[in-house]
């Protein structure tokens, strides 16, 4: 029987099942890296420079998974390919358990950094297979359960850190196991989309013909990648440098964590906004010129910040942008690839934002080191306004001649 996409739900991946794999993952994923540098500095005896070396190995293998997932995506059966990614990072997260020593953690990191570039480009991906809601709903909701995940695990870590951190990996295995066993029962639509799309696109080869983008299309994807990576390069500064200026302020640790946790009651409560009112922007583009500006602002109104309240008064804007722009750009560039070719640029995404990741906390500190806090501040609130300036112009000027798939 030949099943017609779009029209029979058994032919899509149910969003549930997403949601419930990624908030599995972003918690077990939230076990680990709250912790990374503490317990190398402080049970391994790691130095800092050595720990930002093992930061921008993890986050560069990221872009190099996230990378390869995309291609994969588009070419190949994606069922086996989100399977075994699940399943690799279970198994890691497992070993991590018992063998958790120098250099061994490293080396676990770097490859735990390239499964989850490829298990997010390949959840990003199937999701633009969902036709049975608008791309905004989809990637709204998917952006709600991973930080639903993150927010779980942020809270809990601490506590069970200090219970015993072998019941930690062991928990984020598990935790990632049920991920796989969920995908592996509930994900297997996507192979019927993967034979309707190798029908009609087949190749000489055999293989599924990719679909390059549209030119003006290319354009202003380019666009939004350049905003993308020049955004998390600033935003990592607020995980990585915010807690050491607070500190030097008189501000208890403890207050800075509480950031995080108003950061993710904030994002959860937009996106449930989001969701339940779908058009409360007119469009994507509105979204992410609303999102990008809400950035640019935090870092503005953190010039001025001197005590807790004011910290918490950028946070909330900062979450504003974040809980915005980060889920509309997948969105929007879902809407601007042919179908073909979905999973080489949602891998472009995840590379776009893992170069900010990797870069970020490195730009921030030899930048607050030379100038200090308050230069830094306005560099990245300038920095991130000019992505506002580029893209308003650039969407005006492509927006006609664009190509729209749906």
């Amino acid at each position: 029987m030949k099943l017609t996409h779009g029209s029979n739900t058994g032919t899509e991946v149910k969003l549930r099942w997403l949601l419930l794999g990624e908030l599995a993952t972003w918690i077990g994923s939230s076990f680990v890296w709250p912790l990374t540098s503490v317990y190398l500095n402080k049970q391994l005896h790691i130095s800092l420079s050595v720990i930002g070396l093992v930061l921008f190995c993890n986050c560069a293998s990221n872009v190099l998974g996230s990378f390869t997932a995309g291609r994969l995506y588009d070419r190949f059966n994606p069922y086996p390919l989100i399977v075994a990614g699940l399943g690799t990072d279970a198994v890691v997260l497992f070993f991590m358990a018992f063998f958790h020593g120098w250099p061994a953690y490293w080396i676990w990191l770097i490859i735990t950094g390239f499964v989850s570039g490829w298990n997010g480009t390949m959840i990003n991906s199937i999701s633009t297979s969902i036709k049975k809601y608008p791309g905004r709903y989809v990637f709204n909701l998917i952006y709600f359960a991973q930080n639903v995940g993150t927010v779980t695990g942020t809270l809990l870590v601490g506590y069970l850190y200090d219970f015993s951190i072998e019941f930690l990996f062991l928990l984020a295995s598990s935790l990632f196991a049920i991920a796989c066993v969920n995908a592996a029962i509930h994900y297997r639509p996507i192979i019927n989309f993967h034979k309707e799309r190798k029908a009609k696109n087949k190749g000489a080869s055999g293989k599924v013909k990719t679909e390059p983008m549209p030119k003006y299309n290319v354009m202003l994807m380019v666009g939004f990648l350049i905003s993308l990576a020049v955004t998390w390069l600033m935003y990592m500064n607020w995980e990585s440098n915010l807690s050491v200026y607070m500190v030097s302020l008189g501000i208890p640790f403890h207050l800075y964590s509480l950031l995080w946790t108003l950061n993710g009651a904030i994002i959860v409560t937009v996106q449930v906004i989001l969701a339940r009112f779908p058009r409360l922007f007119k469009n994507l583009f509105q979204q992410i010129i609303f999102g990008t500006t809400m950035f640019a602002l935090s870092f503005a109104t953190l010039i001025f910040a001197h005590d807790f309240a004011h910290f918490a008064l950028s946070m909330v804007v900062l979450t504003l942008g974040e809980a915005t722009a980060f889920p509309a750009v997948p969105a929007y560039i879902n809407d601007l690839s042919p179908m073909t070719s979905k999973g080489k640029y949602q891998g472009a995404i995840s590379v776009a934002r893992g170069i900010g990741q990797a870069f970020g906390p490195l730009f921030g500190g030899m930048m607050i080191d030379h100038a200090g806090y308050i230069p830094f501040f306005i560099t990245a609130a300038i920095c991130i306004f000019m992505m506002v300036l580029l893209l308003i112009p650039l969407h005006a000027k492509l927006r006609k001649h664009i190509k729209v798939f749906k």
